[in-house]
């Protein structure tokens, strides 16, 4: 367990729910970004989704050094240093539009990248330590919820400012004025909220064999490693599912077809409908997760629905195909709740360094759309998603 008593979890659930929502958005408003910055420079596919690369490429970089750092300055201390990161990465992008330079917004979301590298290491072990190790996996959908919420927001937010029909580079600087004062207020929140410093202890499971008191490398625990491997390949599956179902949506060029107002098959849309999708998911986790299910068995039932949907997207039309795209959310929801409890069972004083380890996978986010991209200018949208999400899906059953 650890060194809170039940009672108390409430609130730090709901004050690391607050920050897996700014997580959230800060990685959704890059699936704004790749068709617009792609008109803006005139890129291709594979070049549009360096924008993905930039951000996800920080988690190797940046990986390990991260674990190092929550070790000397703690979980909250992490959490605070993280915004103000990603707030000086946030505005960079006013002088990088002025400038017009890619390679700037480049850097800029490559700094950014490494401030959810660093929120990312501390709430994540943090949120699995806080409670039983059997329900982490729920604990996790609760702040998946959060956080998929506001990935949706990010780009309906940018598309107040910035318009997909009538591209201006200067429009990026207003949001991005207003992203990174939110950061910085969010810092200063952090600094001062309450958020009491805890330290995992081995599982029972490994208390019958050998605790970590008799490891002295985090070389030993060989399902972490594992762990990192089935992130890189689901992080890459997720972000091709979210990431790009903005794009697949506006180069189909749907009629508007409004329902109170809104265009439900405008483009940003297509990103509420991925997310609403994961939401599903997360709400089936918290009410199945242990109870009726453990959360080895709803990692495997989630790869397999997985492998059914990227099916489907396949022998569907193209204009339905798009749709079962956002569908994937609901196959991706459980897995990341699932993966990181399963990969930091037992870990106990190397929970810290694991979870460092574990964020490392995240690259899967800047590698996966990279090759995609590539198969995209060479075969098809629907080819690309089904290679890239069935190697997620039989990576993970082989990890069960």
């Amino acid at each position: 367990m650890n060194n809170i008593k039940k009672s108390s979890y409430a609130v730090p659930v709901a004050r690391i729910g607050l920050l897996f929502f700014v997580l959230g958005f800060a990685i959704g408003i890059n699936t704004y970004l790749i068709p617009f910055l792609r008109e803006v420079f005139n890129l291709s596919t594979a070049a549009s989704y360096l924008v993905m690369a930039a951000t996800f490429s920080s988690f190797v970089v940046f990986g390990i050094p991260s674990g190092f750092i929550i070790k000397k300055i703690g979980y909250k201390g992490g959490i605070v240093l993280s915004f103000i990161v990603m707030a000086i990465g946030m505005i960079l992008f006013v002088p990088s539009a002025k400038t017009t330079s890619f390679p700037l917004f480049l850097l800029a979301l490559f700094i950014g990248g490494v401030g959810q590298t660093l929120l990312q290491t501390s709430i994540n072990p943090y949120i699995t330590i806080l409670g039983p190790e059997e329900s982490a996996a729920s604990r996790i959908c609760i702040m998946g919820i959060s956080n998929k919420v506001a990935y949706a927001l990010g780009p309906i937010v940018l598309s107040i400012f910035m318009s997909l029909d009538a591209i201006k580079i200067s429009d990026v600087v207003e949001p991005f004025y207003i992203i990174s004062a939110i950061f910085l207020i969010g810092a200063g929140i952090s600094y001062f909220a309450p958020l009491p410093e805890i330290e995992a202890q081995s599982s029972q499971k490994y208390k019958s064999t050998e605790t970590d008191t008799h490891r002295n490398s985090i070389f030993q625990f060989p399902h972490l490693f594992l762990g990192m491997g089935a992130i890189f390949l689901y992080i890459g599956a997720e972000t091709l599912s979210l990431g790009t179902v903005l794009d697949f949506a506006t180069r189909l060029q749907f009629a508007p077809f409004k329902v109170f107002d809104i265009n439900i098959l405008a483009p940003e849309i297509f990103v509420s409908y991925a997310t609403f999708s994961m939401i599903v998911g997360y709400l089936a986790g918290i009410v199945l997760i242990p109870k009726i299910i453990s959360q080895q068995n709803a990692l495997k039932y989630s790869s397999l629905f997985g492998i059914i949907i990227t099916i489907l997207v396949l022998l569907s039309p193209v204009k339905w195909s798009v749709f079962l795209v956002a569908a994937m959310g609901l196959a991706n929801a459980v897995m990341w709740p699932a993966i990181w409890p399963l990969s930091l069972a037992g870990l106990g004083k190397f929970t810290k360094t694991g979870s460092s380890i574990l964020v490392l996978g995240i690259v899967g986010g800047a590698i996966v759309p990279l090759i995609f991209g590539w198969m995209v200018d060479l075969l098809s949208l629907s080819e690309g998603i089904l290679d890239m999400s069935a190697l997620l899906c039989i990576y993970i059953i082989f990890c069960c």
